[in-house]
Order: structure tokens, then C-alpha cells, then sequence
């Protein structure tokens, strides 16, 4: 079975990188080389589709923070159904 998670470039990245304390500060330029990272993966749209579906989950996602992926949440029609 073949997982997308096998083919992210943050797997040969160090994890710490993706969970950036604060969003100001040193915490700018982390969470610019996260998303740099994030930018030249292959696997990117699954990544941020499970990241928006698992919700809340912290760090960066599919190039997005949190705050980024809440505001997309807020704009995106539910996609939770009940059952």
C-alpha cells in the first residue's frame, strides 16, 4: 500500500523544523524554510488534505500554518459528514 507520507521531503528533514514556537521572531524564518521545504514537495496537496480533515493539528502542514489552515477551514464548505 503505497502512503504519501513515504514520499514527503520533511522525512529527511529534521521534525523540529515543522513546529515552530510562536509565529514571530526567530519563528518567522523557521516557518519560511518549513514551507520551503514544503514547496518542492511531491506530496503536498495530500499532506495539507489530511492536515484539514485531522484538524487541529499543529506545526506546518502541506506548506500552510496553523492560523493559515483555520482560514482556509472558515472559507472551504464542511467537509465533515455525520453518519
Amino acid at each position: 500500500m503505497d502512503d504519501w507520507r513515504d514520499r514527503a521531503r520533511c522525512r529527511h528533514e529534521d521534525p523540529d523544523l515543522f513546529f515552530p514556537i510562536g509565529g514571530a521572531g526567530p519563528s518567522v524564518s523557521q516557518i519560511q524554510r518549513a514551507k520551503a521545504v514544503c514547496g518542492h514537495c511531491p506530496v503536498r496537496e495530500p499532506c495539507l488534505h489530511w492536515a484539514l480533515t485531522a484538524a487541529p493539528v499543529s506545526g506546518i502542514w502541506g506548506g500552510t500554518t496553523e492560523s493559515e489552515r483555520r482560514a482556509l477551514a472558515r472559507r472551504a464548505p464542511s467537509r465533515r459528514t455525520s453518519g
